[in-house]
């Protein structure tokens, strides 16, 4: 009996790591710690659910199918706002919205590459994009990030071959945290077209960026197109995850190619995330500086904290993650597991971000620390500090 695509990859991590904590209770005055998952825990700010009340009730085509590449006024103005915050030029014609940033990634990869192509991915990976490829049956070539976490172009150029049809980034990483500087992925943007093949970036958490200067110059290239996808999410800055608002950025052939992909899919991006992303993106830059200097801090504290934590190595950390080595004398998927029950903490084993065969992901945890305050993330090392797990 044939197997479905499904069967080729494994469970959703966060739903597995889920039911770890299925039918527990913790203590009022020892919650939980939940450092698992990536997604604003808060809704979208007053000022944007009074305007998504307002279109409920007073906009009908809010409530209707759009067209499949997203309400033009949407991509018109991510198309403008990406050339100047990149000092580049973006067209509304290169925008495509998606429902997230994950669809955004499935569509890229349904427009560049077929059964049996390879795709490099740096580990440690974001296990959703892992999960894509093995269900299509692309086959995944893992590109180590060593050093600071960091994949060396040189590297993957040695893992080049006919059937390579595309190298996927992340910047800011998830899981890793670290931001790739803008000459490394100039490097692999290089690579990439030197050989003919697509640099697929995923810059989910750009919001988040530390720097003052654009993470990269890639849009000022006059055919930046030819090589660069570009993937985006409005679930993080806006609180919108359960709206499934994303966006890919490319050349208008391939978003055509896209386009199949997604009236199958979805049809369109569901309208009222849309609207609601548009008008945040008009009116709330503000808040949104106030919500990236508050992850900043939270960073800093994360990088304090472990500083002062005994056997724990910071790897990477950045955006919405933290990557640490762990000095339990036990595999992450077990100690992880454990740490619910005796410390009340719940994060992400390295084995969930690496290939099975790779003994790495056995020393490694990642933490999602966005949704935790100071005060919390020195909750967080001191229970990791107490931890004994043998």
């Amino acid at each position: 009996m044939t197997l479905p695509r499904t069967a080729r990859t494994g469970p959703p991590p966060v739903m597995e790591a889920r039911r770890w904590i299925a039918g527990l209770s913790f203590p009022s005055d020892r919650p939980l710690l939940n450092v698992s998952q990536a997604a604003p825990v808060e809704p979208p700010p007053l000022p944007l659910r009074t305007e998504m009340a307002r279109l409920v009730t007073e906009v009908p085509e809010a409530h209707l199918y759009g067209p499949v590449l997203g309400l033009p006024a949407l991509r018109k103005e991510i198309a403008a706002r990406w050339s100047t915050d990149y000092a580049g030029t973006v067209s509304a014609s290169q925008v495509a919205v998606t429902a997230g940033c994950n669809e955004a990634f499935a569509a890229a990869m349904s427009c560049l590459a077929d059964a049996g192509d390879e795709v490099l991915l740096p580990t440690p990976w974001y296990f959703n994009h892992a999960m894509w490829c093995e269900m299509e049956g692309l086959r995944i070539v893992p590109l180590p990030a060593r050093d600071r976490l960091l994949p060396d172009p040189a590297e993957a150029a040695s893992l080049i071959t006919p059937r390579t049809r595309a190298i996927v980034l992340v910047s800011p990483n998830n899981p890793g945290g670290v931001e790739y500087p803008a000459d490394l992925v100039r490097a692999f943007h290089d690579l990439a077209r030197d050989r003919g093949i697509a640099l697929v970036l995923d810059e989910t958490y750009r919001d988040f960026d530390s720097r003052p200067t654009p993470p990269h110059d890639l849009f000022s290239e006059p055919d930046w197109d030819a090589t660069l996808v570009q993937l985006y999410s409005f679930s993080k800055t806006y609180r919108l995850t359960g709206h499934r608002v994303g966006a890919m950025v490319a050349s208008p052939a391939r978003l055509a190619e896209a386009e199949k992909f997604l009236d199958t899919v979805t049809i369109c991006a569901p309208q009222l995330g849309q609207h609601a992303a548009l008008w945040g993106m008009r009116n709330l830059g503000q808040w949104r500086a106030g919500e990236r200097a508050e992850i900043l801090d939270r960073r800093a504290a994360m990088e304090e904290a472990f500083a002062a934590l005994p056997g724990w190595t910071l790897m990477g950390s950045g955006a919405y993650f933290a990557y640490a080595r762990h000095p339990f004398d036990l595999p992450s998927d077990i100690a992880a597991e454990r740490l619910v029950t005796e410390a009340g903490v719940l994060m992400l084993p390295g084995t969930m971000f690496r290939p099975k065969d790779d003994p790495d992901g056995a020393r490694e945890m990642r933490i999602a620390f966005a949704n935790v305050d100071r005060a919390g993330i020195g909750d967080l090392r001191d229970r990791l500090a107490a931890a004994r797990l043998t």
